[in-house]
């Protein structure tokens, strides 16, 4: 694919736009594995399920952090004040700025909070953050984590770790509209197809996690999700032909001699 078509986030080109995350996989070498398969570039860590002191194993030593950039996130955090406290931590552990930002509100769905989403974003782009703040598919809300500075918004495609795909194709078409920052679909993907459709959409790139660390083959899954993100934005470049209810030849009848 071109240089030009890179994703480029706050300033910051990735060929890939596929990003990944680290939990859940039966191993640290597992987790390598998958990652190299991927492609990604960009790679989600929880703040607060990694140990962050380096004298003793950690997730952490198994990534390359020459090849990948860190993306902190907040996962697990349901306050404004926790998730700008762990993402303060990150930033002095030497992690990143560079930060996924998850205030959830329930512990049954892991719907994010809008309202303390929004507070916390507010204090974390001013105080120097790069923010990827994950959302519900509500383009009003998006809007609003844009216009305060956020670098992306990441509207979930359907609830974490469910692998339903995206269930409000609508909702995201109108973000797209709404938004100039980049619009990845953070939650929801269930296997390479939904990945590709989220691509076909117009989205920036994807995020996930479940759908490949919780497939029969992780390493593979993560290969087809590679395939499927190129597969899918190639796609969406490309144009698709119109939806109609009666069929067109594909050998046109003009033409034809008698």
């Amino acid at each position: 694919m071109a240089h030009s078509d890179n994703l480029v986030i706050a300033g910051r080109e990735f060929s890939s736009r596929l990003m990944v995350g680290t939990g859940k996989y039966a191993s640290n070498e597992e987790t390598a594995r998958a990652l190299e398969a991927s492609g990604a570039q960009i790679i989600t860590v929880a703040v607060r399920r990694v140990n962050l002191d380096r004298s003793k194993e950690s997730l952490l030593d198994c990534i390359d952090l020459k090849k990948y950039t860190l993306l902190p996130n907040t996962a697990g955090c349901y306050t404004a004040e926790d998730a700008i406290r762990t993402c303060r931590l990150a930033r002095e552990a030497g992690m990143s700025d560079f930060v996924k930002l998850e205030v959830l509100g329930d512990e049954k769905t892991l719907f994010p909070d809008n309202e303390e989403l929004l507070k916390a974003a507010k204090v974390l782009v001013k105080e120097g953050f790069t923010v990827l703040p994950y959302t519900s598919d509500d383009p009003i809300m998006c809007k609003k984590l844009e216009d305060i500075g956020c670098a992306a918004v990441m509207p979930l495609g359907a609830p974490i770790g469910s692998g339903l795909g995206i269930r409000n194709p609508y909702n995201i078409r109108i973000i797209l509209e709404t938004v100039k920052v980049p619009v990845i679909v953070d939650a929801g993907v269930g296997t390479a197809s939904d990945a590709a459709f989220a691509m076909e959409l117009g989205c920036h790139g994807v995020l996930m996690n479940t759908a490949i660390a919780g497939a029969r083959n992780p390493v593979a899954m993560a290969e087809a999700m590679n395939l499927a993100v190129r597969a899918g934005r190639v796609a969406y470049l490309a144009g698709r032909i119109p939806r109609k209810l009666y069929a067109t030849a594909s050998s046109p009848l003009e033409g034809l001699l008698e």
